[in-house]
């Protein structure tokens, strides 16, 4: 029998120890910020009916849905000439269930069958791995987490202005500190193309404005223009382009550019109420920049718009969200406003690791080895190793009788500081003694006294 080489789906990783104990150190700044601001927990499982996932992405997203076989003979209700018509006729037959996409569409479902029993304004967050049939490459993968907090129920723009301070937040507590916070107002995009004359066609504008950073000016011209946007249109549209002024002279300007156009003055007063918040909350406007050509993908945003990027990193954005007004009409439950955003801990990760600001020293290592010489040793070491757990030191106890030297380097592969030493005077005296390998010191003293050296 031939020895199977082990091996990974395309566009699906392991996490070893260190990459867990950097993504938990993530994961858990950002978790400690959502309940500090209220937010509760949810989890839906992995598989929903297809039902449920199809049609809330378009066309392309029900593409990318990783189907689920039946269970047992998912053919006996194909029949011969059903293969013809291809997978319209045959998938429904094998496959009742997929992987959720995302954690929107999941979130809107359970808002929708537990309706009676929430408590509305409704704050939740949701860290899982999400499943997209996509072509693997650099940055992008089949399998990866989401970190969503959401807001449903109500339109207070207190929910907008929370999301700048959990950003704010935890950017502080992992110690990222350029970056930037865009902010833009779907209304005002669509204020933009009426005022330009091309009422109606904020979708196409959006998604030939949201290349402006990889394609430059020039170039979304061009494409305007292979759109059928009127020349005119075009000049109209490029001192807005071309903004490059604080959040208030953008807004001073814009009150003025859109003074004909009901929706974008709107929206300019939703985004001026928020600043008027952050500011009656004691915050400032650092990191936050109002880009007035920010344009998030449009689908289902109706207000707010948000989209973060740390800057001089080769990685793009790292969250990014905004406001919706209708997440559950699509299960029959109308009128529900909400708004939310993910943080992108795959890519938030790299945008650290690139940086080199992990905290090496309180990532989840052992603290202390227990070292012996023989059995004697050994015995008087598992009452050492009792005492230091029950003080909540994370210690280990080298497991077999083997060479010092041999005991040292597992500490040292390992990283753990610290090292007890446990020979005959020690046992006899009733101490330990205790060695910093960082620093060679090694001193012996009362088990209690090494204990409170390495808390």
């Amino acid at each position: 029998m031939s020895v199977q080489k082990p091996s990974l789906p395309k566009g699906t990783r392991d996490f070893g120890p260190l990459q867990m104990a950097r993504r938990n150190y993530i994961l858990d700044t950002i978790k400690d910020t959502f309940k500090l601001f209220g937010f509760q927990q949810l989890e839906t499982p992995a598989m929903e009916n297809l039902s449920t996932l199809t049609g809330k992405y378009g066309d392309e997203g029900d593409q990318l849905l990783f189907k689920i076989l039946n269970s047992g003979d998912f053919l006996k209700n194909v029949e011969v000439g059903d293969v013809e018509f291809g997978t319209a006729v045959v998938l429904p037959k094998v496959s009742e269930k997929g992987l959720r996409y995302d954690l929107t569409v999941p979130f809107a479902r359970f808002v929708v069958m537990n309706r009676n029993d929430i408590t509305f304004p409704f704050k939740r967050f949701q860290i899982q791995p999400v499943w997209r049939a996509d072509r693997p490459q650099k940055g992008r993968y089949r399998e990866f987490h989401q970190c969503d907090a959401d807001v449903v129920g109500t339109d207070s723009l207190v929910c907008e202005l929370e999301i700048l301070l959990m950003i704010k937040r935890v950017f502080a507590n992992l110690g990222i500190k350029d970056y930037s916070i865009k902010i833009n107002n779907r209304k005002i995009l669509t204020g933009i193309s009426e005022v330009i004359g091309e009422k109606g066609r904020e979708g196409e504008l959006c998604i030939a404005i949201d290349k402006l950073d990889k394609i430059g000016w020039e170039k979304v011209q061009e494409e305007l223009l292979q759109k059928n946007f009127g020349q005119n249109s075009i000049e109209k549209l490029e001192p807005v382009i071309n903004l490059k002024q604080s959040n208030k002279e953008k807004l001073g300007f814009l009150k003025t550019f859109l003074a004909n156009s009901e929706n974008g003055l709107k929206g300019l007063e939703e985004l001026e109420e928020v600043f008027g918040l952050l500011q009656a909350y004691g915050e400032t406007e650092e990191h936050v920049d109002f880009d007035v050509v920010l344009a998030r993908g449009l689908s289902y945003y109706t207000g707010a718009i948000f989209e973060v990027k740390v800057n001089n990193v080769s990685i793009g954005s790292v969250s990014g969200g905004g406001r919706y007004d209708n997440l559950t009409g699509v299960f029959g439950l109308e009128g529900v406003s909400g708004v939310g955003f993910s943080f992108g801990v795959d890519r938030l990760y790299d945008v650290m690791d690139e940086l080199g600001i992990f905290p090496e020293e309180n990532l989840d290592k052992t603290k202390v080895l227990i070292t012996h010489f023989d059995e004697k040793g050994f015995a008087y070491g598992l009452k050492v190793l009792n005492q230091l757990r029950k003080s909540g030191v994370s210690s280990e106890l080298f497991p077999e009788i083997a060479k010092i030297k041999k005991q040292f380097t597992y500490a040292d592969k390992k990283g753990i500081p610290y090292v007890i030493v446990l020979g005959d005077t020690e046992i006899n005296n009733g101490v330990v003694s205790l060695k910093n390998l960082a620093t060679g010191q090694q001193d012996s003293m009362k088990l209690e006294e090494a204990i409170e050296k390495m808390l």
